[in-house]
């Protein structure tokens, strides 16, 4: 499984980004496709999950009303809209695939790519 993070970079407090997520190898549609960051000396955490086919989202409590996740089939990529970032959401985020949500805090990710660096400093 290759999956493709980018779209980090550097923000100030109150900014976006918007972080996409694709490969050729699969067709995202069928899958469950979710965000989970790391941040140094910090525990992997859940973001944000969408599941497949129909497509119902999921959001850790931290980033609820501030990220949004969603697909586009016809682009075969998912997107992480980040808005009114935090200093707290520097991290490295990953895009993985998944056997179900959950809740996203506890979800068994199974394959992830490279992460893509997001860095929230005034």
């Amino acid at each position: 499984v290759q999956l493709q993070a980018s779209g980090g970079g550097s923000v100030q407090p109150g900014g976006s980004l918007r972080l996409s997520c694709a490969t050729s190898r699969f067709t995202l549609d069928y899958y469950v496709i979710g965000w989970f960051r790391q941040a140094p000396g910090k525990e992997r955490e859940g973001v944000s999950c969408i599941s497949g086919v129909a497509g119902n989202t999921y959001y850790a409590d931290s980033v609820k009303g501030r990220f949004t996740i969603s697909r586009v089939n016809a682009k075969n990529t998912v997107y992480l809209q980040l808005n009114s970032l935090k200093p707290e959401d520097t991290a490295v985020y990953f895009c993985a695939t998944a056997v179900a949500c959950g809740n996203v805090y506890d979800t068994n990710w199974l394959a992830w790519g490279q992460g893509t660096q997001v860095t929230v400093s005034s």
